[in-house]
C-alpha cells in the first residue's frame, strides 16, 4: 500500500469542490455499493494497515486521519474513504410507483425520501433541479438506498417534456389538497414533493391530475418534506404490507 502524496490530497480536495466524484466515508455503504457494482471506485484512502473490502481494482493509499477529515464531510470520519464515479442511469419510463422531488435542496430530506421510496416499492426517483446526487450527506441519509433505486437527475424543463411525452400520472402534495387517507390510486402513479420552503412549483403542479394533503390538527401548517412525502408514499402503497 503506497502512501498518499500531498499532491494527491490537494487534487482530491479540488475534485471534491467540483462535485465530480463521490466521497464515501461509511464502511458499510462503501462495501455494499462496491458489491452491487453501482459505482466505479477510483481511490481508497485509509489510515488502517489493511482494508477488509473488495476494492474492485481501485488504487489504495495510506493516509493520515487529518487528511481523511479534510476530505470527509463528517467531524469524526471512519478510517476508510472511497472516492468513486457514480454512472448516471439512462432515464426510463417508470414501471412501478415513483417519486418526483421538485427543487429540494436539503440533502437529508432527499436521502430520507429516497430511502423511504425504496421501502415503499417506489423504485424510480426523479431529482428535478435538486441537490446533487453525489452529495455525501444525501448518500449517508439514504443509508445507501440511493444505489438501490433508479435515480435520475433532470432539469425542470427536461422533466416536464418527459412527463408530457410519456403521459405520466402524477399527484401533488399540498395543504390545499384532498385527504390522502381517503384517496384511492389505480395503476402506476408518481408522487411530487416540493421545495422545503416554496412547495411544488407551478410548472410541476400543472402536470398533476390530483392534489393530496395529510390532515393535521390546527396550529400546524405543514410537515417536514421528508416526513410528509414518506407518509404519502406509504399510504399509497400500504396494501403491499397488508
Amino acid at each position: 500500500m503506497q502512501r498518499a502524496s500531498k499532491n494527491l490530497i490537494t487534487n482530491l480536495k479540488k475534485q471534491k469542490q467540483d462535485k465530480s466524484l463521490l466521497f464515501l466515508d461509511n464502511v458499510k455503504i462503501i462495501r455494499d455499493s462496491l458489491a452491487k457494482g453501482v459505482i466505479q471506485p477510483k481511490y481508497i484512502l485509509t489510515s488502517l494497515d489493511e482494508v477488509d473490502i473488495d476494492t474492485k481494482g481501485a488504487e489504495i493509499f495510506k493516509a493520515d486521519q487529518k487528511s481523511l477529515e479534510q476530505l470527509s464531510d463528517t467531524k469524526t470520519p471512519q478510517k476508510v474513504l472511497c472516492i468513486a464515479y457514480y454512472p448516471q442511469h439512462v432515464v426510463s419510463v417508470p414501471k412501478t410507483n415513483f417519486l418526483v422531488l421538485d427543487n429540494l435542496q436539503d440533502p437529508g430530506n432527499v436521502g430520507t425520501l429516497i430511502r423511504t421510496a425504496k421501502a415503499c416499492g417506489f423504485e424510480y426517483v426523479f431529482l428535478v433541479d435538486c441537490v446533487r446526487l453525489n452529495n455525501p450527506k444525501l448518500v449517508r441519509s439514504s443509508v445507501g438506498a440511493v444505489f438501490d433505486n433508479l435515480v435520475f437527475e433532470m432539469s425542470k424543463t427536461d422533466f416536464v417534456l418527459f412527463a408530457k411525452q410519456n403521459d405520466l400520472k402524477l399527484i401533488c402534495c399540498d395543504m390545499n389538497g384532498e385527504n390522502i387517507f381517503s384517496f384511492k390510486v389505480k395503476g402506476v402513479v408518481g408522487v411530487v414533493v416540493g421545495n422545503e420552503g416554496q412547495g411544488v412549483s407551478e410548472e410541476m403542479a400543472k402536470l398533476c391530475y390530483k392534489t393530496v394533503k395529510i390532515p393535521m390538527v390546527k396550529g400546524i401548517e405543514s410537515l417536514n418534506a421528508g416526513v410528509s412525502g414518506s407518509i404519502v408514499m406509504y399510504e399509497i402503497n400500504k396494501n403491499m404490507f397488508l
